[in-house]
């Protein structure tokens, strides 16, 4: 089976991380601080928190932007559930925004959401593709609210000239599998604001500090829990293979790329199919996906071409089933047909197998095997 995506890992990532594990150091040791430091810099911010997952990741944002009982935050429903879910542990409510033609949250409808409840827009970069940045921001601005930006598959994403991660006031960031780069399960934030840093940095470990203290130190050993918080920390050892798959991201993301371009190619005059933008000069996805959509005609028999694919050992995926139609958030009171974009994107679409070792002979195959599968689906239609 051919995976839709998966994780590229080399024998320079293998011994550094055999390094570590020979090492005194398996958490809280130097690689993690070093991983932040070098992912940071990369993407040009200020400021890196390292963490477990990209959920960990989302919380501690909202953690760091106070994020409490009572408060609501503008999303998209084009994402994986945890950029909700996070929200509703601190007690907020999501408001769900619907998409455009990318699948990125539509900045013309923002605003009509609006209360004096909102303390935060989230967009997503739905597969790696990042939002319309400047009019979230400039809308984020006039309501005087931070901007948490869900770059979970954007990493190494390119917005004007500048890398995501130094483009929001949070910028959020998962390192899964089949993400840009792996340390296994992990994720980040990036910001340039130092209150969020601190905050988000206790927050990940328990609540606890010993550096920022409130009272006098009465020895070396001495620390103090400040906040409620969790235990998110990243591992030495997931770190070093951060470190070293950091060393290769432009790389990979060049592969990403030209794979995209090649199906771009090969689907853009299938009239059954509906292909995801291309990079322009402003903006230059990470292409964590390759989401090809359907054409109204073809959406009732997605079911059936899925599994054909699947039976040919194409491993194809659906991204995503839309937040608000799942079953728990149905029961928070959130109704089919609250983004009927969104919801259309969502029946039409089925991801296409994407990452760097994804062979020539192996795209090849599912060029021709997914035009063969829907040319005779459209022969039943007619």
């Amino acid at each position: 089976m051919i995976p839709y995506g998966k994780q590229t890992i080399g024998e320079d990532d293998i011994k550094e991380v055999v390094a570590v594990l020979r090492s005194d150091w398996l958490t809280q040791g130097p690689k993690v601080e070093e991983f932040e430091s070098k992912l940071a810099e990369y993407c040009g911010a200020k400021f890196a928190v390292v963490v477990s997952n990209g959920t960990a990741a989302l919380h501690a944002a909202y953690f760091a932007i106070d994020l409490k009982q009572g408060d609501e935050f503008i999303t998209s429903p084009m994402t994986f559930a945890a950029t909700a879910n996070a929200g509703l542990w601190q007690g907020a409510r999501p408001v769900f925004v619907d998409v455009d033609s990318t699948g990125n949250i539509d900045p013309s409808l923002i605003e009509e959401k609006i209360t004096s409840h909102t303390k935060a827009l989230v967009p997503i970069d739905y597969t790696g593709r990042p939002a319309d940045l400047d009019s979230i921001q400039k809308i984020a601005k006039k309501h005087g609210v931070p901007v948490i930006e869900d770059a979970c598959q954007s990493l190494g994403a390119l917005y004007k000239n500048k890398r995501v991660g130094s483009l929001s006031d949070l910028s959020v960031f998962s390192f899964h599998p089949v993400k840009s780069i792996t340390t296994g399960e992990g994720g980040a934030i990036l910001t340039d604001n130092e209150a969020y840093y601190r905050r988000m940095k206790m927050f990940v470990t328990h609540g606890i500090t010993k550096k920022y203290l409130k009272n006098d130190s009465p020895g070396d050993w001495y620390y103090e829990m400040q906040e409620l918080g969790m235990n998110y920390r990243l591992t030495d050892f997931q770190s070093a293979l951060g470190i070293s798959q950091l060393k290769k991201l432009d790389h990979f993301i060049a592969l990403r790329r030209s794979i995209a371009e090649r199906y771009h190619e090969a689907f853009k005059m299938v009239p059954e199919f509906i292909a995801p933008p291309l990079d322009t000069l402003e903006v230059q996805s990470a292409w964590h996906l390759y989401a090809l959509r359907l054409a109204p005609s073809l959406t009732p028999r997605r079911a059936g071409i899925f599994a054909a694919l699947r039976a040919k050992g194409i491993g194809v995926q659906v991204h995503h089933i839309p937040v608000h139609l799942h079953p728990y958030y149905q029961k928070l009171g959130y109704q089919k047909g609250l983004c009927p974009r969104a919801e259309a994107f969502y029946e039409a679409e089925i991801s296409l197998p994407l990452y760097p070792s994804l062979g020539l002979e192996e795209q090849t195959y599912v060029i021709e095997t997914v035009k063969e599968i829907v040319e005779n689906q459209s022969h039943i239609l007619s």
